[in-house]
């Protein structure tokens, strides 16, 4: 179980946690300034930690290390997601009392097409916090298309992302509340996927679970390779063989049963399954 599950959850998955979800009104209007800060000046802080992450790529090693140290324990306080299989994203919008649309602010200042979007979640006395701070800007993306959702509107989306091989994760805004479900993919312009998959910059977590892959239900379609966001999947060595899962790339989103016929992939919690426990 990850440590912020042990701070902030009381042993079990933080995620799922009303009080996560809810504040006074003093934090509220702290995380309100946040958002504000944080989506406006996103284009700028995405090229500036896109840039940094090169330069530490080079950084003599210790002194990577350190900076990248650093920069996980501020973004463990302020900013940090984790993948949540399409199940649990469920359980989250039954304790959200708002579930609103917005645009992805990645793919807005990657340029990429908007395939994908955020969904603001909150609960009371917050609800309607978050989507209320992007309405007044005039310099963030265009929310000219917001939509307040139900439940079953936002899972059929999420399903959606799925086919198209994008997966869930929740985000804090100020920790450990919780403020947003993200749908992305290292093509979609994500720059915690990239920062976090291809430079070791910690802003994302792995999932509380990890695919487990039955050789025997497996029909060696392929189908599941294209459709996992991390490639922890390898396409069958041969025709009718079962494909190849690597667990220690899995990061435990599910995308990948979505591909499936066969029921083939399953989730199991990660502190099951002793050789990646304890890979956060």
């Amino acid at each position: 179980m990850c440590r912020f599950c042990v701070q902030h959850g009381d042993g079990e998955t933080w995620y799922l946690q009303a009080e996560t979800y809810a504040a006074d009104l003093e934090t509220d209007l702290r995380r309100r300034e946040f958002v504000i800060d944080f989506v406006q000046g996103f284009p700028a802080m995405r090229r500036r930690a896109l840039m940094g992450a090169r330069v530490l790529d080079v950084t003599p090693g210790p002194l990577a290390a350190l900076v990248k140290e650093r920069v996980n324990r501020r973004q463990q306080a302020d900013h940090f997601g984790q993948p949540v299989p399409l199940e649990e994203c469920e359980r989250i919008f039954e304790l959200a009392s708002s579930i609103v649309r917005l645009p992805c602010v990645c793919r807005t200042a990657a340029g990429k097409p908007q395939a994908g979007y955020c969904l603001a979640i909150t609960a009371a006395p917050a609800d309607g916090t978050f989507a209320e701070a992007f309405r007044g800007y005039e310099t963030g993306p265009d929310t000219a298309g917001f939509d307040r959702l139900t439940r079953e509107q936002a899972m059929e989306l999420l399903r959606e992302c799925e086919r198209g091989g994008l997966m869930h994760s929740v985000w804090t805004f100020i920790s450990p509340f919780i403020g947003a479900i993200c749908n992305c993919d290292l093509d979609s312009g994500c720059m915690a996927m990239k920062l976090t998959v291809g430079h070791d910059i910690k802003m994302m977590w792995r999932g509380e679970y990890v695919a487990r892959l039955s050789a025997e239900e497996c029909t060696g379609c392929g189908a599941c390779v294209t459709r996992c966001p991390f490639g922890a999947l390898d396409a069958p060595p041969s025709r009718h063989a079962p494909a190849g899962l690597r667990t220690a790339d899995c990061w435990g989103c599910g995308v990948c049963r979505s591909a499936c016929g066969t029921g083939a992939l399953v989730l199991e919690p990660r502190a099951g399954v002793a050789a990646v426990a304890k890979a956060w």
